[in-house]
């Protein structure tokens, strides 16, 4: 047995004990709620509601609320569960009772839209604290009076820089509370949680629960369950890769390596500046490869919220992925992540995310395929074409320093006109910038046509951001203008084009806007790698 073999197998054997011994003091304790089932929580409308929790092998169990009750007994193995009928929208408080030999009382329960917002830093990101704050933040954390939302946090959330590690195999529970929004709260709410979960509850006047889960710096990998990864071909060389680099990390060993060599680096940076030397290049920071592991996120902070019913997931995610050799694997490593997560929760539920804005240097070359982001956002485009999806275009709302964008409430409201839209049934005309759908060449000209281009223009003069190739797969800035809805593309130096790039670069130059002003994504017609 090698040495990962004997960190997951002591893992495993203590994520065993940690499940044995919960139902155990589970039975001891009779019946039992995990914890998003607690004070203030908001319960899905309109749906079947799973409710679950444990108690003593066969003991009956009665769910009670809004004058409905539905029993059931706990299996052998102490779990009970069972689905309510159908609730209608209520902003009036109630209370949900669970009765078995004991009786449990979870009170102020609203019933409404409940949304599971999910990702890495940006989704984290708060109003004002973690990773920095919003814009208009003070004034936006006075105007939060909003008690009808409501947002799950768990207790100790993980965090690549500290030490706790994700189990091996899925926890039952995990602890946290519900957060009833207010200038008192509203600080540390997700940022992109609270004007998503404002903007919805402004449009459909219903209570709205966001069950917040990011964790700041985690790959797309971390959060599918390692099973749906390995039945992937396409991933194993990502999985392999995984393997060797945790093979003998020790959190508490690299961070002591770490914080040595800072000490040691400190004392010859303060030398180097008395003697007006340059330093020395800092230390890599710690980080904990075991947050970032595939499948550990799904294990500790995804498998303690399923199958608590929703009507959908808001992701930001990607930065992590966004360089280096496997970031042509996005496209299948979320379409993985879709069908493993709506597997989990047996729901089809709708599935919504952000992709990624400019960052870095401003682009100079008319195609600069190799920079941060370019492929991890094309991915995200052609993953809409798994249904009910929805992807919000925000290319025009970073810039070249910001890892953390903080107009945060613009990015909500690039997904909220998509998610009214498409699961709400609202009348929204424009409610995506444009998508690339085709190209056809026509002698010398490439002539391209777009879903969402009801109006297409240049906020101010001429197209940019159009790359064009012939066969030779050189690209050279393409000339562009607009006719009939369609976009006319062609060069000097082209005589008989191949491909066509939008935007393809890091930070690119683009600025192709529909007329409710919302961008184009960048997109590529050519498969060359």
């Amino acid at each position: 047995m090698n040495t990962l073999d004997i960190i997951q197998s002591r893992r495993a054997g203590r994520a065993l004990v940690f499940i044995a011994l919960f139902c155990a003091a589970s039975a001891r304790a009779d019946v039992k709620l995990p914890a998003v089932f607690s004070d203030r929580m908001v319960l899905q409308a309109a749906a079947a509601v799973a409710v679950w929790g444990w108690a003593e092998a066969g003991e009956a169990v009665t769910v009670s609320i809004s004058g409905q009750s539905i029993s059931t007994r706990a299996g052998a193995d102490g779990r009970w569960k069972v689905k309510l009928d159908k609730l209608k929208p209520s902003g009036e408080s109630q209370t949900l009772t669970v009765k078995g030999k004991n009786s449990l009382t979870v009170k102020d329960v609203l019933i409404g839209e409940v949304w599971l917002a999910s990702g890495q830093s940006n989704m984290e990101m708060q109003l004002k604290g973690l990773h920095g704050a919003v814009d208009r933040a003070d004034e936006e954390i006075a105007a939060a009076k909003f008690p009808q939302i409501r947002m799950f946090v768990h207790d100790t959330p993980f965090d690549i820089y500290a030490l706790a590690v994700p189990p091996s195999e899925p926890l039952v529970d995990r602890p946290g509370q519900w957060r009833v929004c207010s200038p008192q709260t509203a600080a540390e709410f997700s940022a992109i949680g609270y004007f998503f979960a404002r903007d919805l509850h402004r449009q459909l006047g219903v209570p709205v629960g966001i069950l917040s889960a990011p964790v700041g710096g985690t790959p797309i990998e971390a959060w599918a369950t390692l099973e749906a990864q390995q039945a992937v071909p396409a991933f194993r060389l990502l999985l392999d890769d995984w393997q060797k680099r945790t093979a003998n990390f020790e959190p508490e060993r690299e961070q002591k390596d770490f914080l040595d060599k800072k000490r040691v680096w400190l004392k010859q940076r303060a030398v180097a500046t008395k003697k007006g030397e340059t330093a020395p290049k800092a230390p890599s920071p710690y980080k904990n490869l075991q947050v970032m592991r595939p499948g550990g996120l799904f294990n500790g902070v995804i498998a303690p919220l399923a199958p608590y019913t929703i009507r959908g997931c808001i992701w930001y995610q990607g930065e992590r992925n966004a360089a280096g050799p496997f970031s042509g694997l996005y496209g299948a490593q979320l379409r993985t992540l879709i069908a493993d997560w709506r597997v989990r929760w047996g729901d089809e539920f709708y599935f919504a995310w952000f992709q990624l804005p400019r960052f870095g240097k401003e682009q100079r070359l008319p195609s600069e395929p190799t920079g941060w982001g370019v492929a991890v956002r094309d991915e995200m485009r052609k993953t809409l074409s798994v249904p009910h999806t929805g992807m919000a275009i925000t290319i025009d709302l970073g810039g070249e320093k910001d890892g953390h964008p903080t107009n945060k409430a613009d990015f909500a409201a690039r997904l909220s006109p998509l998610v009214l839209h498409d699961v709400y049934a609202k009348n929204i005309p424009i409610r995506s910038g444009p998508l690339f759908r085709t190209a056809q060449r026509d002698g010398d000209k490439m002539v391209l046509t777009f879903d969402h281009a009801s109006g297409i223009k240049a906020p101010a003069g001429e197209l940019q951001g159009f790359a064009i190739a012939g066969s030779d797969q050189k690209f050279v800035w393409a000339r562009a203008r607009i006719d009939g809805g369609k976009v006319v593309l062609w060069s000097e130096s082209v005589q008989e084009p191949a491909a066509v790039r939008y935007g393809w670069a890091a930070n690119p130059k683009c600025n192709l806007i529909n007329g409710a002003g919302l961008p184009a994504s960048p997109f590529r017609t050519d498969d060359w790698k």
